[in-house]
């Protein structure tokens, strides 16, 4: 907890770091071979991803595992990373609740979060496919009216919906969405959302992150324009809230760094450029795109396993596991790309954060 600080000034410093920009890890769920949650654990993951240098945290998310509200665990699961987090560090962080379901659960959701300390709500649309924009303009101003609210265009291979530039624009003009994470790895819908936030004139209010772990780099370099009433906007990523953050940590926040250095003074090298396509060979391995994500969050899992921060791999669904040749896949990415890992750093305080 900020000590000596208010409700409220928590809240402006968390959504002032959210504007500004930040690595935002997609918190993991951590059980043991029961499959029940391992709390020691799970303290363990918010103390290491704080102590990598972490400005916030995405409980409840897609790499939390959505079922952990089928379990009963939603509340459980945020109110530990909260606790954990503001009894670890008294710096300001950008907590995000993830949102999920048909309107009335994400709304319980949001308020849920709110109770807890959350400063912003990441919504999943996944629930409304089928429906029409007015319904999930609806569904996005009901979840706004408790919470601060983060866009979520998540990539339709995992079960997100295809959302044009006329939806992003009208989400954009939602008063109390403050930030979109932007994962539908694909260039073109990725231009969606950036001409959605410049046609709503909302440039200067929300903040990008990335989402897309097939361009962490690029997106957090690049500086991407759309025209408005004949004249350019340009717009910037200014974090990331991935999955992919949620292994190797120290090192992504090391990357962000420099991503941000580099694309402040205007002079991204050819060196920093070229490291895209390996942080993404990374992703290939950890997220299963061979086998069509299927083995996405146990191949990350997998990563905190062998640094011992996980007992294992396990996931609430016993059917998600590592997919044939995956394992092999990220034994080749863990050689060739030691260098972007972070294990001395977790065997050096590993104890630490599990005593």
């Amino acid at each position: 907890m900020m000590t000596g600080k208010t409700v409220p000034e928590i809240q402006s410093a968390a959504l002032a770091l959210l504007r500004e920009g930040t690595v935002v890890p997609a918190h993991p769920l951590a059980l043991d071979a029961s499959r029940k949650l391992d709390r020691r654990r799970q303290k363990a993951l918010t103390r290491y991803y704080l102590d990598a240098g972490a400005g916030g945290l995405a409980v409840g998310v897609h790499t939390t595992q959505f079922a952990i509200r089928e379990a009963g665990l939603y509340e459980e699961v945020l109110s530990l990373a909260a606790d954990t987090a503001a009894n670890w560090t008294d710096r300001p962080l950008a907590m995000v609740a993830g949102l999920a379901g048909p309107t009335a659960q994400a709304v319980a959701e949001a308020r849920t979060a709110v109770k807890l300390g959350y400063n912003a709500g990441l919504l999943s649309l996944a629930a409304l496919k089928g429906r029409d924009q007015d319904a999930l303009i609806e569904h996005c101003e009901a979840a706004a009216r408790e919470i601060p609210l983060v866009g979520f265009y998540l990539q339709p291979a995992v079960g997100g919906l295809h959302l044009d530039a006329d939806f992003w624009a009208r989400f954009a003009a939602i008063d109390n969405v403050v930030a979109i994470k932007v994962a539908p790895f694909n260039r073109y819908r990725t231009i969606d959302v950036i001409r959605g936030v410049v046609e709503a004139g909302a440039e200067n209010r929300i903040a990008l992150y990335t989402g897309n772990d097939d361009h962490i780099v690029l997106d957090l370099v690049t500086p991407f324009t759309a025209m408005r009433d004949g004249k350019p906007v340009t717009l910037r990523f200014v974090g990331g809230l991935l999955g992919h953050w949620s292994v190797w940590t120290k090192g992504a926040v090391d990357i962000f760094r420099r991503c941000r250095a580099e694309a402040s003074a205007g002079a991204v090298s050819t060196e920093l450029l070229a490291l895209d396509s390996r942080v993404t060979d990374c992703n290939s391995a950890f997220f299963d795109v061979a086998n069509s994500f299927h083995g996405c969050i146990a191949g990350c899992h997998e990563i905190l396993r062998r640094q011992r921060l996980l007992e294992g791999i396990w996931c609430l669904d016993p059917h998600e596991d590592l997919s044939p040749g995956q394992k092999e896949e990220i034994d080749r990415v863990s050689r060739m790309h030691a260098d972007l890992a972070d294990d001395g750093f977790v065997a050096a305080n590993l104890e630490r954060w599990l005593g």
